[in-house]
């Protein structure tokens, strides 16, 4: 009878506990919300993890970098140290922490879709993986976001003369303020709000990043006639997890979150490619007119940028980038 009694207080401990662990909300952080294809990545993430666990790992998106003072630059560091659980960022933004990432936005290293489409899979994407691991998290999976173009007031942007002297808005991250400046332009970095007015009293002249963000800021509405195309730097997805949080999962959740990032990685990239496609759509129908340059002019500005090149690419590593440009080189 005292070994029943016994068994009959452990019991309901032991539910209490389960139910405890099924409870458990599993943070995903993602830089951009729904209406983007990155933040609709995350949200595919999440249900496709709870569902197919069977709501035992019951994961919740949070959008807007809010897990990581809404800094993209800092969400890697957030999920190192635990802020979120789960993340899809940008190689770009995570590259300020895990510089091999960086690899992926040197200066006209993958100027085409089939190229960067090269340095997110085989053995450039086993490297990438191998660094993020020695940084503090597991990664999953990869997906090719695109390109950040240029968007300018008053003309176009056809030669590396016709960008210098400029003054461009910029995310702010060390790369990038050098990479601008090194092709003579003037890298600011400041919010929207300020941008805008910026923008209407003449004092900013280019803005850079995605097409699907030039569409979505209406950046149209405040001056913006023009959008070269030019390939410069490239940006890839990452889907990854919290090393702690992975090393307590069991093999079976460990499967089911990896199949569930591998299949949102799939997905993204074909609505990343349709996202960017139909926000330059739109930008045309609105009336700015849109410019891709040829093989010759990307040549022309990847001269002017070699030094920015050549220090950024130390900074990956040598041995990386030279895998990378063959791999580049071979999808061309």
């Amino acid at each position: 009878m005292l070994a029943l009694a016994a068994l009959g207080t452990a019991m309901p401990n032991d539910a209490v506990a389960q139910s405890r662990a099924a409870a458990r909300e599993w943070k995903l952080s993602t830089a951009v919300g729904t209406a983007f294809a990155l933040g609709k990545a995350g949200k595919r993430w999440a249900a496709l993890v709870t569902e197919n666990s069977g709501g035992k790992l019951a994961v919740v998106l949070r959008p807007g970098a809010t897990l990581a003072e809404r800094d993209p630059a800092r969400e890697f560091t957030a999920l190192r140290s635990g802020a979120a659980d789960l993340a899809i960022g940008s190689t770009l933004y995570w590259s300020v922490q895990v510089r091999e990432l960086g690899v992926v936005g040197l200066p006209w290293i993958a100027p085409e879709e089939k190229q960067l489409d090269a340095l997110v899979t085989g053995a450039i994407a086993e490297k990438l993986a191998a660094a993020l691991q020695a940084g503090g998290a597991m990664p999953l999976a990869f997906a090719p976001l695109g390109h950040r173009e240029l968007a300018a007031v008053a003309s176009s942007v056809r030669t590396p003369d016709d960008f210098a002297g400029r003054s461009v808005r910029i995310a702010s991250t060390p790369y990038l303020v050098d990479f601008y400046a090194g092709l003579a332009g003037r890298p600011q970095a400041m919010s929207f709000a300020d941008a805008r007015a910026r923008f209407e009293s003449g004092q900013l002249d280019v803005q850079e990043g995605a097409p699907a963000t030039f569409a979505a800021a209406r950046l149209d509405a405040i001056g913006i006639r023009h959008v070269t195309l030019w390939g410069a730097v490239a940006e890839a997805a990452v889907f990854a997890v919290n090393r702690g949080v992975w090393e307590g999962w069991t093999d079976e959740e460990r499967a089911i979150v990896r199949a569930a990032a591998e299949q949102a990685a799939l997905e993204l990239a074909v609505l990343a490619r349709a996202e960017n496609d139909a926000a330059l759509a739109l930008l045309h129908k609105r009336g700015v007119s849109i410019e891709r340059l040829t093989p010759s002019g990307r040549a022309a500005f990847a001269a002017a940028a070699r030094p920015v090149y050549d220090k950024w690419a130390a900074v990956a590593g040598d041995e990386l980038v030279r895998a990378a440009e063959a791999a580049a080189a071979a999808a061309r």
